[in-house]
């Protein structure tokens, strides 16, 4: 159940995150005078769409018998009177399949020349039209980490940005999942729920400083400062305050034993809270990660390449720890299966903050890898646009067609790629 809950959350947070980069690209066509033919929420086929008059300026339901005909550029008005147009009237759809949302634009190619278009549109124009969606991708970034810098943001990186004249922070304690029968703990009365704040007297941090602590007084006795809620019932919820702190003595077993406290622990973790400074570390913050994830894409790009290129080496050692490098790329890359199916299911059961936090991270992600200059997507076209206007020499509908749909097949086949290996590691 908590796996679907997951996967369904993880599906809408990824429509919206695209959807909101889709909507980046509608702003910044309507505004430098380019047509949109249709602003869609998810991909078709259609539920239902609504089309702008353009001759009222006001929004109709589309019926299902007039969507072959809005296909082949029809208008109809409001007065029933039927029109050729340049492109449809504007149409807001909602989609049956919730995997992100599109803008489709009048004449896309670079090579359309009619007003309206985004071919016509000035390469300034093009420019703002294409990065508008990976800004959006930035911006909604940088409000997620503003609210959470303003409400508890976790801490996932070393050295994360922060400004320390206005940060507080607060650790959670480690806690108890799971107890283990005829335990040392059990044994001692320790109970799922329980928090462990203290080992013979001495604070602790981390689940790993309790387990290290413990491999190191194997067989001995040992004391845990217990924080438990004297309230956990649901006729006394508004008691939460309400803690009390035992000591409670328990001898660990022996080191060869299977265990030797006989409980499972959940990681504690670290909020930081900042006041003023909020939209600071929200600046920050998605700078921190858009740098570090374009340096995670050089160190994936030079450890496949390397890799690759070691496989031709006479030496064997060369050769073993290429292919260790290839197979790093495969273990940091995640697709859409390893993303919906793992990772939204795990930070969702960690909670809105972690949750937050991840679907901040995945639009700064979006925003990095639409900016790398591949064809099919926003930094290649732009490119190729650009490559061309310096050649001054004309880019065919013909040519970008067939650049954008190579490349396009190529990133499927990655994807597709990724996917398996998703798969397996999640079939592990």
């Amino acid at each position: 159940m908590d796996i679907f809950l997951g996967v369904i959350i993880g599906l809408i947070v990824l429509m919206f995150l695209v959807t909101a980069h889709e909507f980046g690209h509608f702003i910044a066509a309507r505004k430098n005078g380019v047509n949109v033919v249709e602003f869609g929420i998810g991909f078709p086929p259609r539920a239902i769409a609504w089309i702008k008059d353009p001759k009222t300026g006001k929004w109709r339901k589309l019926p299902k018998s007039e969507w072959q005909k809005e296909s082949a550029l029809k208008v109809v008005y409001s007065d029933g009177e039927k029109q050729d147009f340049a492109q449809k009237g504007m149409i807001f759809s909602l989609n049956w399949l919730p995997i992100g949302g599109f803008c489709q634009m009048d004449g896309e190619s670079a090579a359309d020349t009619k007003k309206g278009t985004f071919g016509a549109a000035s390469f300034w124009a093009k420019t703002k039209i294409l990065f508008a969606g990976v800004t959006m991708n930035w911006l909604v970034a940088f409000v997620i980490f503003t609210i959470l810098a303003w409400t508890g943001m976790p801490e996932f990186l070393d050295g994360q940005f922060t400004l320390p004249s206005d940060t507080r922070t607060e650790r959670t304690p480690v806690q108890i999942t799971t107890v283990a029968e005829d335990s040392p703990a059990a044994k001692a009365g320790l109970t799922a729920g329980d928090y462990i704040v203290k080992v013979d007297h001495e604070d602790i941090s981390y689940a790993s400083d309790i387990t290290d602590y413990n491999e190191a007084h194997a067989g001995e006795t040992v004391i845990y400062t217990i924080r438990r809620n004297l309230c956990d019932s649901d006729d006394c919820k508004n008691a939460i305050n309400e803690v009390t702190f035992d000591e409670v003595e328990v001898t660990l077993n022996p080191a060869e034993s299977e265990y030797l406290l006989g409980v499972t622990m959940a990681s504690s973790q670290a909020l930081s809270y900042s006041t003023w400074s909020a939209p600071i570390v929200g600046a920050g913050l998605t700078l921190q990660l858009t740098g570090e994830t374009f340096k995670g894409v050089g160190v994936m790009l030079w450890n496949l390449v390397s890799g690759i290129g070691s496989q031709f080496s006479l030496d064997a050692t060369v050769r073993e720890t290429g292919q260790a490098a290839i197979s790093s790329v495969g273990d940091s890359v995640s697709g859409p299966v390893g993303i919906i199916g793992v990772l939204f299911p795990a930070f969702t059961a960690a909670g809105p903050t972690n949750l937050a936090f991840l679907a901040a991270l995945i639009s700064v992600s979006l925003a990095c890898m639409n900016v790398l200059p591949i064809p099919a997507l926003d930094g290649g076209r732009w490119l190729l646009i650009a490559i061309y206007k310096i050649r001054k020499k004309k880019l065919t509908k013909e040519t970008e067609e067939k650049i954008v749909s190579r490349a396009f097949i190529i990133l499927l086949a990655l994807i597709f790629i990724v996917t398996i290996l998703d798969i397996i590691r999640i079939a592990k």
